[in-house]
């Protein structure tokens, strides 16, 4: 289905919060998935901006790239990104980041087991984009879980005030990240949908027709611009 004359904003990657000037947690997102769906979007006649965190991926043709590292750069670009018909938050953004950064790096202290890293939330940008005056038509999350999957997907909904979520299954044979093949299972308020076991463009595909689908659906959607 086509995205002719629709403006989509994607996130994709990791984010890496820096500890020093060596050092940063992060996380083990490739990338991939957020990439197909930037990628399927621009096939379709979007207009695609692509939010990526530190990856090593070639953009997909026809879509503008905004690079960022942290999770502060990412809710930035974002926002600055608005006003979209569509958000898809594939990025899996820090939850927590360290309060300070140290300017040198941090040494072994003699006699010292630990290190204690004091860390602060980072900003929501799921529900930053939900509760925005400029919210785009659809808002489609991302949730990465170990267990009970649709539960806390649907919570995510509900919470966050989103269309759709997209959940993955983490910590098992199954886990998608670093690979280029990926199971979604999508919830809404009105349904859910599993799509794949698939490559990730194939099931970047079957997520833009349910996007396109409900879009379709509701004559009140406007377009932005």
């Amino acid at each position: 289905m086509s995205l002719a004359g629709r403006r989509v904003l994607v996130s994709a990657g990791p984010t890496y919060e820096d500890i020093d000037p060596v050092r940063f947690l992060g996380n083990r997102s490739s990338g991939k998935m957020g990439f197909a769906v930037a990628a399927a979007a621009a096939a379709r006649g979007a207009q695609v901006v692509l939010v990526a965190g530190p990856v090593h991926l070639p953009t997909p043709p026809g879509v503008a790239r905004v690079d960022v590292r942290s999770a502060a750069q990412m809710h930035a670009a974002v926002l600055d990104a608005l006003p979209a018909d569509v958000y898809v938050g594939a990025a899996a953004v820090a939850d927590y980041t360290p309060r300070t950064v140290a300017a040198r790096k941090l040494k072994k202290r003699p006699g010292a087991d630990t290190l204690a890293l004091e860390l602060v939330r980072t900003a929501d940008i799921l529900a930053d984009v939900a509760a925005h005056p400029r919210r785009p038509r659809l808002v489609v999350g991302f949730a990465a879980e170990t267990d009970e999957l649709e539960h806390y997907a649907r919570d995510k909904l509900v919470r966050k005030r989103v269309d759709l979520i997209a959940a993955n299954r983490v910590g098992s044979a199954d886990c998608p990240f670093e690979r280029d093949d990926n199971t979604l299972h999508v919830f809404a308020a009105d349904g859910a949908w599993t799509l794949g076991p698939a490559p990730k463009r194939e099931v970047a595909e079957a997520l833009l027709d349910l996007i396109a689908r409900r879009l379709e659906a509701d004559p009140a959607t406007d377009r932005s611009g």
